[in-house]
């Protein structure tokens, strides 16, 4: 009898006393596990190296579970027909992963939320390179994971080392055990997936959601269709019973940087084939994994347009822009194109901006997209700081991309520290004092609001009758200082209570009750500064 607690990983080791040439391929090894409700879940197992496998398993329910194993050489009695049981516990502690259970697409397909029905705020943070050694375990990564679960983040976005900006087997992606494969792609190390896992599990401990991206998309060419559908059941068996979010590629329909199609017809059928491809994997990593993990893919647009069915996705992913100010609007128009097609999916953008890119898209360009998201209909967003995305460290900058230049030298300990990332803390935990995932884009209730002509102006979003979140830019707290920023079509005799929030400080002012004029209107009051502000009205 083994002893488990409810979400949390245990591990079985199986030692097989017969050899094999190429043990990662030759063998396929799965335990099936009985759970009390009775249903049946077929868990893969992974090769750990020599004539060792290993599985992890994930009890959803307090019980007694049965398992035995299944391997394709039915002959091997170490690895096959093995069986024992499971006594599963309830988990007690604070941890929501935990607490709440996996994550899954809600009913109303338009954000996350946990198994036992908790709404999940995605606020993600981009460590594209977090695995390799320049992010050194475990003092480095640890104390990146804490600036962040302090800052209120709740999903990490990394890369299983397959990465983007450089060449197969490069140095800089390495971690302290090497590379994930052998060269010429091979066979797979476990040995980097043994230092990875440390991450993962710490991760996990922290309350961050792995957000597991399997490679950068022009892999496929490097390492061959065959390397890339190993790679991910290899990351299915070894990752899939931790609460993570699949992507199945990074920029998955871009070649490799310095290999560009000769002409329209050829980039076509490039684009048509790897939408085959991604769209296969997507089926397959779906296929494989028995805790149905969520899946995405992130683009050079829209993930939709990764694949040739979005219906193998769970989540629209975007890629919109590292332009600053120039790429403010366009997120806002990519955003609103996605929410409007079918089939129905929760949206969020996974990439734009990072905070000090191109010198330039500080705290004030932060601010801006996260609230416009939000009050827009995203399910939540994804940050990101240069110097943190590809780890560079005092000693060693990530230097210069294929194409020659580095997109920066700032070390990772400086970037973690950029104010942007602790002003998207402050808006989600506002936005976690209610009911946020309820909360519907109105901008007809601010006047002058954004339109698809002027996306710099206010924004709104809210439960009619019961709450009102306005986003006020700083080019519109002009508008308020003159008396003609109005919060419009407010309900005759029912009284709001107002509190105007500063989204780099979270300093708060309330403003007492609130009610509509005659016409339902009521004029916002000067600001304390001229600068951005987040107003929310509060049904008494």
């Amino acid at each position: 009898m083994r002893y488990g607690v409810q979400n949390c990983v245990t591990e079985w080791t199986f030692e097989s006393g017969r050899l094999y040439a190429d043990p990662a391929t030759d063998v396929a090894l799965d335990v099936v596990f009985a759970r009390p409700d009775g249903r049946q879940e077929r868990v893969p197992a992974f090769w750990a190296g020599e004539s060792t496998w290993r599985v992890r398993y994930a009890p959803a329910q307090a019980g007694t579970y049965r398992y035995r194993s299944v391997c394709s050489d039915a002959s091997n009695p170490d690895l096959h027909g093995q069986e024992g049981s499971l006594d599963v516990a309830p988990y007690s502690g604070s941890n929501p992963l935990l607490k709440h259970g996996r994550l899954r697409v809600a009913a109303d397909r338009r954000h996350l939320e946990h198994a036992d029905g908790t709404p999940f705020f995605w606020l993600g943070d981009t460590w594209w390179m977090g695995f390799t050694k320049r992010l050194d375990w475990p003092a480095g990564f640890q104390e990146l994971v804490a600036d962040r679960a302090s800052k209120g983040f709740s999903l990490i976005q990394i890369v299983a080392g397959l990465y983007p900006d450089m060449e197969p087997f490069d140095e800089r992606g390495a971690n302290e055990a090497g590379f994930p494969w052998e060269p010429g792609f091979a066979r797979i190390n476990p040995a980097y997936f043994d230092a990875a896992d440390l991450r993962i599990a710490h991760l996990v401990r922290a309350g961050l959601v792995p957000c597991i991206v399997g490679m950068w998309g022009y892999y496929l060419d490097f390492a061959g269709r065959d390397a890339i559908e190993r790679h991910w059941r290899y990351l299915v068996a070894r990752y899939a019973a931790y609460p993570v979010v699949w992507c199945v590629a990074g920029e998955a329909l871009m070649p490799y940087y310095l290999k560009r199609p000769r002409d329209e017809g050829e980039a076509q059928a490039l684009e048509a084939r790897l939408r085959r491809t991604w769209s296969e994997v997507a089926r397959d990593i779906r296929a494989a994994d028995p805790f149905g993990n969520p899946i995405t893919i992130h683009p050079t647009r829209f993930g939709h347009e990764q694949v040739d069915d979005p219906a193998v996705l769970d989540m629209d992913m975007l890629q919109t822009g590292h332009s600053g100010h120039a790429s403010l609007a366009p997120t806002v128009d990519m955003l609103t194109e996605s929410l409007a097609r079918e089939p129905r999916m929760p949206v969020l953008v996974g990439e734009v901006n990072y905070e000090g890119i191109l010198e330039s898209s500080r705290e004030e360009i932060q601010r801006f997209l996260f609230w416009a998201c939000m009050l827009s209909g995203a399910a939540g967003h994804t940050y990101g700081a240069n110097g943190i995305w590809q780890v560079n460290t005092r000693e060693q900058p990530f230097g210069p991309s294929p194409h020659g230049s580095a997109w920066g030298h700032l070390p990772w300990e400086e970037a973690c520290r950029l104010p942007g990332s602790r002003q998207l803390g402050l808006g989600k935990r506002l936005l976690e004092r209610y009911e946020w995932w309820r909360c519907e884009p109105h901008p007809e209730w601010v006047r002058p609001h954004q339109t698809p002509q002027n996306r710099l102006s206010c924004y709104a979003a809210g439960i009619p009758g019961r709450l009102r979140i306005v986003y006020i830019p700083a080019n519109e707290s002009w508008a308020a200082w003159r008396g003609e920023l109005a919060i419009q079509g407010l309900e005759p005799g029912i009284p709001y209570k107002g509190l105007l929030f500063d989204p780099k400080t979270g300093e708060e002012h309330d403003l007492g009750q609130v009610q509509g004029d005659a016409d339902g209107d009521w004029f916002i009051p000067k600001p304390p500064v001229f600068q951005d502000y987040v107003l929310v009205l509060e049904r008494v």
